[in-house]
């Protein structure tokens, strides 16, 4: 789960005055209503939800980007197009260092890692990743990249063959600004962990900023609708679905000739569909362990689940029953907000351990609904530890009958046009105080301010 984040010289981000990075934390505050909404252990307490408000152009979106570009660089190469988002309100930001931490917990633990890169150059010059601790932190690893320089943690020394092998590793890749070592201990490395379990830190770091941090903008589906293909409780998810007021009483999984879905896509996709397919045959026809494939098709309108098995291949899509229909509709039938109510289900259905950041979470959503998912997700938290982090203009969800101060943040322009980020917490505001209706009169910054747009001349 994620503890804070911390970002400089990456869009609308570059520094504070006192020149430290902009920070956005999920720790708890100092109140003691709503202990429902917290994650407490002995060390810390940590929220579940946070709602981040900022005008249009404040920089809401550049902070998710942020968390994006952090998890893209870990998992993937840098690209190309990132080499001109460092923070350009200062021309000489374009050859400082942008500055990326993310602090998590894991299990009992609590770790911090980041790195520093040029983007302009495409060049990393430091990496790090720290075990935290009440009285001192712990080096797990630490590079220099610019002075070509590594540091191994006490944790590794006491295996000398596991120091010995990451020694290797690390230096293969001492002044190589092109990638991180985080990213090169989980490239075909599968064997190396199963040999060597005191470096299962390293792959722990990677699968939770990996795969445990979803990151979803308003433009691209959250969900690949695996909640519903592998629900053991259908009438239950039924009633969860028709709970929000989507006239949905039930849904069916319906066999589609995979010709007609593939024939329907652009030359380009088809083909990389295809080739998709094919590797996916000859891997389970390659290794025993592996009975059958499946590969999701989502849309903003259209899904299918493609099967690849050892003698056949299959594709599947799912369709939707209505109140007082005897009719099934495809997804492609359903409004944009019915669909983005399916959509943000699997967050209220999610496992343990996920944290989920939303980009405009009351995109097609009427205000009730969006208070009401919020409200219901609150309450499905208690009894488990995901996160819900969103962006969003729906003040109505700014409640203390609702949210805690600490779960409300908000993005604003400065002066400059850099972005800065502050909580509610820091206005200390009374329990019994309209906070929504004081956001909309500017009370707290993040509202846009206005010319007039069509200036009439007085007669």
């Amino acid at each position: 789960m994620l503890i804070r984040f911390n970002v400089k010289n990456f869009l609308s981000f570059s520094a504070r005055e006192d020149g430290k990075s902009e920070e956005f934390s999920m720790l708890a505050g100092k109140m003691r209503s709503k202990e429902a909404h917290i994650l407490a252990t002995d060390k810390i307490k940590l929220l579940k939800f946070s709602a981040i408000y900022g005008a249009n152009a404040a920089g809401k979106s550049n902070l998710v980007k942020a968390m994006s570009f952090m998890q893209q660089a870990v998992v993937r190469r840098l690209s190309e197009r990132f080499a001109d988002k460092y923070c350009k309100n200062d021309a000489a930001n374009k050859d400082k260092p942008s500055y990326f931490e993310m602090e998590i917990m894991l299990g009992e633990h609590y770790y911090a890692y980041g790195f520093e890169v040029i983007l302009s150059r495409l060049q990393f010059v430091s990496e790090w990743l720290f075990l935290l601790d009440v009285d001192q932190d712990e080096l797990i690893f630490e590079r220099n990249i610019t002075a070509g320089t590594y540091e191994l943690g006490e944790c590794f020394k006491k295996n000398a063959k596991l120091h010995e092998k990451l020694d290797i590793y690390a230096g293969d890749i001492r002044d190589d600004g092109s990638t991180l070592f985080l990213r090169v201990m989980n490239q075909n490395k599968k064997n190396f962990y199963q040999e060597n379990g005191d470096a299962q830190v390293l792959r722990q770091i990677y699968s939770w900023i990996k795969a445990g941090l979803d990151i979803t903008y308003p433009d691209q589906p959250v969900s690949d609708y695996s909640y519903l293909t592998a629900s053991n409780d259908v009438g239950e998810l039924c009633r969860v679905i028709s709970a929000f007021g989507t006239g949905i009483t039930d849904f069916k999984i319906l066999d589609v000739p995979i010709e007609r879905v593939v024939s329907k896509l652009p030359l380009p996709l088809r083909e990389k569909i295809e080739s998709t397919i094919e590797e996916g045959c000859r891997q389970v026809k390659r290794e025993d362990e592996i009975a059958s494939i499946d590969m999701v098709m989502r849309s903003n309108k259209d899904f299918f689940i493609i099967k690849i098995g050892e003698d056949e291949i299959s594709c599947q899509t799912i369709k939707f029953c209505h109140e007082n229909e005897g009719m099934l509709f495809s997804l492609a039938e359903e409004s944009d907000g019915t669909v983005r109510l399916l959509d943000l289900l699997e967050i209220l259905l999610a496992g343990e351990g996920r944290t989920y950041v939303l980009d405009e979470l009351d995109r097609c959503l009427h205000p009730s609904l969006t208070y009401t998912f919020v409200e219901t997700f609150l309450k499905l938290a208690e009894k488990k530890n995901i996160q819900l982090i969103v962006t969003t203009h729906e003040s109505r969800l700014l409640d203390f009958n609702l949210l805690r101060r600490d779960e409300v943040w908000f993005v604003n322009k400065r002066a400059d046009g850099a972005s800065n980020l502050y909580s509610l917490e820091e206005y200390n505001e009374r329990f019994d105080k309209k906070i929504d209706r004081a956001y909309l009169e500017g009370r707290y910054g993040g509202v846009p301010i206005f010319n007039a747009v069509f200036p009439f001349k007085e007669e």
